[in-house]
C-alpha cells in the first residue's frame, strides 16, 4: 500500500490512483456482476436495487443509468446465462460431432458435476420462472425461449440416436434435467440428483432397445 502514497500527505498519488481505476470494471459491469450473483444466490424478489448498488459499490442513479429497470436487469442476466449455456453445450457437442449418444452423455455428465456442487442453486431459468409469474415480464420470453430450445435440441439428438419415439425420450430426458436441479435444492447433493447421469443412460438404453 505504501507505494501508492505520496510522501507529503499520505494520500494516494494521482498517477497511481489512475492506474488502479483503470483496472477497475466499469459501473455497468459491476452492477451486472453483483446482480447476477445476488439473483442466483438469494432470489430475484429478495434482492432490491439498493442492495445491488451497494454490492456493486455504486448508486441507484448509476444503476438506472445503465439499466432501465430491475426487470430489464433480470432479463439481461438470463440472456447472458442462455448465451453461456449454449456456448458450453455447443463446445461440448463439437467434441463428438457424429456421435449424438456421446453428446447427450457429456451433457448429463456436466449436469451431474453441477448438481454435486454444494454451492449450486439449481437452474437460474427455472428459479426465475417460479418467481416471475407475470406473463409480460421481459424475462419470461427469455426463459420460455431457452427451455423450448433445450427441448427441441433434445428431440434432435434423440432422433439422431435412432430412438423409435424421439419426442418421448427427449421429454423424459428434459424432465430428468429439470428434476435433478430442483431435488438438489430439497434433498441435497446426496439425494436422487446424484444418479442423474446413470438414470439418463438407462433411459436411453431402454428406448434404443425397443
Amino acid at each position: 500500500m505504501t507505494k501508492y502514497l505520496s510522501k507529503t500527505n499520505g494520500q494516494p498519488h494521482p498517477r497511481s490512483l489512475g492506474k488502479r481505476n483503470a483496472n477497475r470494471p466499469n459501473a455497468r459491469k459491476r452492477i451486472f456482476d453483483a446482480a447476477s450473483e445476488l439473483f442466483y444466490l438469494k432470489g430475484i424478489r429478495a434482492v432490491g436495487v439498493e442492495t445491488i448498488a451497494a454490492e456493486a459499490d455504486t448508486t441507484k442513479m448509476s444503476l438506472y443509468r445503465n439499466f432501465p429497470s430491475k426487470d430489464e436487469l433480470v432479463a439481461e442476466w438470463l440472456r447472458e446465462h442462455d448465451a453461456n449455456f449454449w456456448q458450453t453445450w455447443d463446445a461440448m457437442s463439437s467434441r463428438h460431432p457424429k456421435d449424438p449418444r456421446r453428446q447427450i452423455k457429456a451433457a448429463f455428465a456436466l449436469l451431474a458435476k453441477h448438481v454435486a456442487d454444494p454451492k449450486a442453486r439449481g437452474c437460474p431459468m427455472a428459479n426465475a420462472a417460479v418467481e416471475l409469474t407475470e406473463k409480460h415480464h421481459p424475462a419470461r420470453k427469455v426463459i420460455e425461449a431457452h427451455k423450448a430450445k433445450l427441448r427441441a435440441r433434445l428431440v434432435q439428438i434423440c432422433t439422431q440416436m435412432g430412438a423409435r419415439e424421439p419426442r418421448l425420450l427427449a421429454d423424459e430426458l428434459f424432465l430428468l434435467m429439470e428434476g435433478a436441479q430442483v431435488t438438489t435444492q430439497t434433498l441435497g447433493v446426496r439425494g436422487p440428483a446424484r444418479n442423474v447421469a446413470r438414470a439418463a443412460k438407462m433411459l436411453i438404453d431402454a428406448h434404443l432397445l425397443l
